[in-house]
């Protein structure tokens, strides 16, 4: 069984900070986890409101700069505790400009995951909200970011954009109790896509659980 402890012990200030600095990296990973094949150097150029060499899809030069806009809106929201409108808010955020669907409203039809047969339920706002305030009840904040990404992962509780609001929500937990910033390397986004699947169809968040905790977060380094 995976044991879950804070791997970062920062401030709020220093961890806010820290994910400021690193932003464009952060949007950077999660743009190709959604499978936009995008350079860091293009990511930046974006973020900076910049031109870029090559032609890219509309709608990928929209889905970066919403992941701005929403990176903003929770860190400017670090105070705010974590609940369903707020979930909600954050993929209102994601899907803005017309990307997606309902953006920030429950998903009211089936949806299909690649790379598997598993079906996700419709979902259900009274049932997500109890699931949500057990889940809040988890007392180590890393443990709680961790399971909260998860659930938001496999609940799919929006149209699209489920992975880039899971990840938002789970780092503005980690962030506001000094925790560090989760984010998946694209080196290994592979390995976690796999690992992501197998938790789809089993329910079992243990072994990628534990590959988020090992390879997927990042701070301040305290010298000894």
């Amino acid at each position: 069984m995976t044991i879950i402890q804070n791997r970062y012990e920062m401030s709020v200030e220093e961890n806010v900070a820290w994910a400021k600095r690193n932003i464009v990296d952060y949007i950077y990973k999660s743009a190709n986890l959604e499978g936009i094949l995008v350079t860091y150097l293009e990511v930046a150029a974006l973020y900076d409101g910049l031109t870029i060499s090559r032609k890219m899809k509309i709608d990928d030069i929209v889905a970066i700069n919403n992941l701005k806009y929403a990176w903003r809106f929770v860190l400017g929201s670090i105070d705010y505790s974590i609940d369903y409108p707020f979930i909600c808010k954050i993929n209102q955020y994601v899907g803005g400009n017309s990307l997606i669907f309902g953006a920030g409203s429950l998903r009211t039809a089936p949806v299909r995951i690649g790379g598997t047969t598993w079906r996700p339920d419709i979902p259900d706002e009274l049932q997500i909200k109890k699931e949500l305030s057990e889940l809040n009840a988890i007392q180590n904040h890393t443990d709680r970011a961790l399971s909260l990404l998860l659930y938001c992962m496999r609940k799919q509780m929006f149209f699209e954009g489920n992975k880039r609001t899971a990840m938002l929500a789970a780092n503005h937990i980690v962030i506001a109790n000094g925790c560090g910033v989760i984010s998946v390397p694209v080196e290994i986004q592979d390995d976690f896509r796999r690992l992501l699947i197998k938790f789809y169809e089993t329910n079992n968040d243990e072994e990628v659980k534990q590959f988020l905790y090992e390879s997927c977060i990042d701070g301040i380094e305290r010298l000894v």
